[in-house]
């Protein structure tokens, strides 16, 4: 576990959609600085414990805690403004937006002109570009190139970046490498490095043993809903990682059932048989 405070820590954290149970006392915790792992095949319950730690579920039983209070989200708006980032493949950037655009979408800096306020174009530019490139992607010089011109590593790290220089304290990413090919995903790593130094607690969610053992410092393994194992650095080879990721039966088609369920039904779960 960290050596210091967690930055945030889930304590027998369970989670129930009506009468189906998708996760069971999920115990973790990540401290600044620090990169937790956390391991498992698809379909593992990653999904649910995502959306629970940003605020979009709320656990069914146990508490999450952030600098030692407990504190429960009112949804992922609370949550973010309280330094939760959840970065998810490509970083939910949009490729016909420029890239100072998309750094500052919802919170766009704005200079009068007369009477009116207008989006201040060259700050967006200029900020953004300074803020990708102290993450080290030097590539990215022109804050108005389009988003959908830069490579999936590139457009995983501006959303790091844009995370970073809005306050996040805790960085959630969710299979950042999943569909990048070999360099791109060095590119992501060293980006997760590099949030690891500022002092950000990163929970890096994959299924890839490799990319996770290059980052991490702390691993969790989860399987059908439960932590299975957890562990620290060097305390297991990538094989014995791998042979426990197997272990796990997939929860994908349950987890796409209950969302489709709830989509379908005012974001309500599943209710027990009367």
């Amino acid at each position: 576990m960290s050596s210091g405070n967690p930055v945030i820590e889930l304590r027998s954290v369970d989670k129930s959609f009506g009468p189906i149970d998708v996760l069971h006392e999920i115990s973790l915790k990540v401290g600044e600085g620090e990169v937790l792992c956390l391991l498992g095949d698809n379909g593992a319950g990653k999904s649910t414990l995502i959306k629970t730690l940003a605020g979009v579920h709320q656990p069914t039983r146990g508490e999450i805690l952030m600098d030692g209070q407990p504190t429960t989200f009112s949804g992922p708006r609370d949550a973010q403004a309280r330094g939760i980032a959840t970065v998810h493949q490509f970083g939910g950037t949009y490729p016909l937006m420029s890239v100072g655009r998309n750094f500052f979408m919802g919170v766009e800096p704005t200079r009068n002109v007369g009477p009116f306020k207008v989006f201040d174009r060259e700050k967006a530019n200029r900020i953004a570009v300074e803020e990708v490139q102290k993450m080290g992607i030097t590539r990215i010089t022109d804050g108005d190139r389009l988003v959908g011109g830069l490579s999936g590593g590139e457009r995983q790290s501006l959303a790091i970046a844009r995370a970073v220089h809005f306050g996040a304290r805790v960085l959630i990413l969710d299979e950042p490498t999943a569909a990048l090919g070999v360099k791109q995903a060095a590119h992501v790593l060293r980006i997760v490095n590099e949030a690891k130094r500022r002092g950000l607690a990163v929970i890096f969610i994959t299924h890839q043993v490799m990319h996770a053992m290059a980052v991490g410092d702390h691993f969790a393994v989860l399987i059908r809903g439960a932590i299975a194992a957890d562990f620290r650095k060097g305390d297991k080879t990538r094989e014995e990682i791998a042979d426990l990721m197997a272990g796990g039966e997939s929860m994908a088609d349950l987890e796409a059932n209950i969302e489709g369920y709830m989509e379908t039904h005012d974001g309500h779960p599943p209710q027990p048989a009367a």
